[in-house]
């Protein structure tokens, strides 16, 4: 395990790929809400909750059961807390033309079932958890 800035640094796709699905298990977040592909890194730094994925290349992603395209970057960084990601960077969700970026991710406490996206201008968007789950 090397260690960067205090955190945890998994290089290589399959290690990245088990650090990645530890932390959205760990902070009670759907498992399929980063599907990666060609991982070269992933970090996280448990004291600030700051994380970090680099991949080879972009990945366009469609959740079929709620029909939306999204965009996952070559590097996606933000900061993991139990049912959150905020300051998030790297991901963007297709809204008719535009691919507006997404800055925050929460999931409501049970039983709603629903997950919130919100965009840098402000705009939320809110689906069911359940099309986030792993393999949608």
């Amino acid at each position: 395990m090397a260690e960067k800035e205090g955190g945890v640094v998994k290089k290589g796709h399959e290690e990245g790929l088990k650090l990645a699905a530890s932390l959205l298990q760990e902070f009670e977040l759907p498992e399929g809400l980063l599907p990666l592909a060609d991982v070269v890194e992933v970090g996280y730094v448990k004291g600030t909750g700051y994380m970090w994925i680099v991949q080879k290349k972009k990945v366009e992603h469609e959740f079929k059961m709620i029909s939306k395209l999204v965009s996952y970057d070559t590097e996606i960084k933000g900061y993991v807390s139990k049912k959150k990601i905020k300051k998030l960077k790297g991901v963007k969700a297709k809204e008719l033309m535009l691919w507006p970026p997404v800055s925050e991710i929460t999931v409501d406490d049970a039983p709603t079932g629903k997950i919130h996206f919100k965009s840098f201008a402000g705009i939320t968007k809110t689906f069911p958890v359940e099309a986030f789950a792993a393999g949608q």
